[in-house]
């Protein structure tokens, strides 16, 4: 029980500041509408290696309400852009859910070793 409640709380907070705080994080943001920012991993394990997070409370993908064209549409645009401006010629937008998710906010991972 203890440990389901350290995790809820950890989940909510992590959202929240996603959705309230976002600008205090301290990273440089690549892109950044009112629906989401993307940066670099802080621990990459790629060669170029990106996060793009939504700023709205969203623990997983299976939690994101398909209607929300606002969010997919700046994702799309984010992805695209980035891509672009790092000239991947190979890369790999991947996201995690379930217990492959390691960190509890959705969150995509654009990637690339070229």
């Amino acid at each position: 029980m203890r440990k389901l409640l350290h995790t809820r709380i950890i989940v909510y907070l992590i959202g929240w500041i996603f959705t309230h705080m976002s600008f205090a994080i301290p990273v440089q943001r690549l892109r950044e509408t009112s629906n989401l920012v993307a940066f670099q991993h802080p621990s990459p394990s790629y060669k170029v290696h990106l996060l793009i997070v939504p700023k709205r409370q969203v623990q997983t993908l299976a939690d994101l309400d398909p209607g929300d064209t606002a969010f997919l549409t700046d994702l799309y645009i984010t992805v695209q852009s980035l891509v672009k401006e790092f000239d991947l010629k190979a890369y790999r937008l991947i996201v995690n859910g379930g217990e492959y998710q390691d960190f509890p906010h959705l969150h995509f991972h654009l990637t690339s070793d070229m």
